[in-house]
């Protein structure tokens, strides 16, 4: 990688407590809000296009296999692209690495909006789906770094909540625009804010504690549990962490195959929720992505709820508030698609629930799999774990719109039903796992 993107040498560690704990205090708080708003607007640019769908179809420059096209085409280059740039993100220096990614998909955004060729748009989503991923591996290391285990569900969980604030923003301020302007408009929009947004990534995003002279985070907080990660693999190369801890570890391969199940789910809901809505009950796109938006807002409680249970209530273990969640999203997909009373209030208080249970697994896995792994390998288990997700996210989008046109509405809820069910059975082995790493 270019130098400006290596992780600064650390420096003297500061000796003053007060000091230290003066100055953890601020950038904890400092880097949670610029992450927080950086992951909000990748949100922008990564769900623009979903939110002006039925926009799109109405104006005929593309047919919903073609956006199912699209959207198979971005998450399968998305989950590449995250499990490489997990890597290459551990040994880069994170305020930039994420910046130069936000600002990419702003500009990409921005060609979007005047392009015309089907072939155009799928290059340049891509090409999208690529930059995509250098936020969320960062994010993962920069938690690590920065939260200790006991206390790590409640922060990651409110990061979390960027992906919900931004997925309700953009179906509403999306529809407004695509019905005023047009949907090209509208992509516009969201380039420029994102690279508005990269630019102040780039200024105030910080990399490790240590990088300021800090202690590590488990060392500061007398953290057991992280200071025993911490001290795992000591002296393994970067190449020997990445196999043994992450490619070689079974839990990681178990969180894997669960996150394709969950995104399965997710994806369907987010990408197709708003067509599903304008369909079944004739609203218009502000009316259909308000649906959608409560789906978001549900999320928002529900990863909340998750990460303050998994601290309190299990001290720190991932495992059983992952199973009681993914039970949940079973429930809540069979009240959406088998309840009689097809009101809009009614529907959309469905998306809420289902909101709120699929986003507690979709922070705690990836949360799971950076714990199951090496302190130094943080952004490359998300990545893989996030590869698999997205291949799972893939599956929502082609595939399922062929099953939407052969089988209907029903046809689709039948497949998520049943990869909300499988979810929880791959949960199971998590029960009892406090700290689920290969022994040492």
């Amino acid at each position: 990688m270019l130098g400006f993107l290596k992780v600064p040498k650390n420096i003297q560690p500061l000796g003053d407590k007060q000091e230290i704990d003066r100055r953890y205090r601020y950038w904890r708080k400092h880097i949670l809000l610029t992450i927080w708003l950086g992951y909000a607007l990748f949100y922008f640019t990564r769900k623009g296009f979903n939110a002006a769908a039925p926009e799109i179809l109405a104006t005929g420059v593309m047919t919903r296999t073609d956006m199912g096209l699209l959207a198979t085409l971005f998450y399968i280059t998305y989950g590449l692209s995250k499990f490489l740039s997990g890597i290459v993100s551990d040994g880069s220096n994170a305020r930039y690495f994420m910046g130069l990614g936000l600002i990419a998909t702003g500009v990409i955004n921005i060609l979007f909006g005047f392009s015309t060729s089907l072939w155009v748009f799928a290059f340049l989503w891509m090409l999208n789906a690529f930059f995509q991923a250098w936020g969320s591996p960062v994010c993962a290391r920069l938690l690590t770094a920065w939260y200790s285990r006991t206390e790590r569900g409640s922060w990651w969980a409110l990061w979390n909540t960027a992906h919900n604030i931004g997925g309700a923003l953009i179906p509403m301020m999306m529809g407004a625009v695509a019905l005023h302007y047009g949907w090209r408009s509208g992509m516009i929009i969201a380039g420029i804010m994102a690279i508005i947004g990269g630019l102040f990534i780039c200024w105030r995003l910080r990399d490790k504690p240590q990088s300021l002279g800090l202690p590590a985070v488990g060392e500061w907080r007398n953290d057991a549990l992280d200071i025993a990660q911490q001290h795992e693999g000591i002296g393994l190369s970067q190449k020997a962490i990445l196999y043994k801890y992450v490619l070689g570890n079974p839990y990681i391969w178990l969180l894997s195959l669960c996150y394709v199940l969950v995104y399965v789910v997710r994806a369907a809901i987010n990408d197709w929720g708003n067509l599903y809505m304008s369909e079944t009950l004739n609203v218009d796109l502000v009316t259909a992505n308000s649906a959608v938006t409560m789906f978001e807002l549900g999320g928002f409680i529900g990863a909340l709820v998750a990460g303050w249970g998994s601290d309190k209530l299990f001290n720190g273990n991932r495992g059983p508030m992952n199973l009681i969640f993914a039970a949940g999203i079973l429930l809540s997909v069979g009240s959406l698609w088998l309840m009689p009373f097809h009101t809009y209030v009614m529907q959309a208080a469905c998306f809420f629930t289902v909101g709120f249970f699929v986003f507690g697994p979709q922070m705690l896995i990836g949360m799971a799999a950076a714990e199951c792994s090496h302190k130094d390998a943080a952004g490359a288990a998300t990545g893989f774990v996030g590869l698999f997700a997205y291949l799972g996210a893939s599956l929502s989008g082609w595939p399922l719109a062929w099953v939407i046109d052969v089988w209907h509405w029903n046809g689709f809820f039948v497949v998520i039903s049943i990869a909300a069910g499988t979810s929880a059975l791959f949960l199971l082995p998590f029960l009892n796992a406090q700290a689920p790493r290969p022994l040492t």
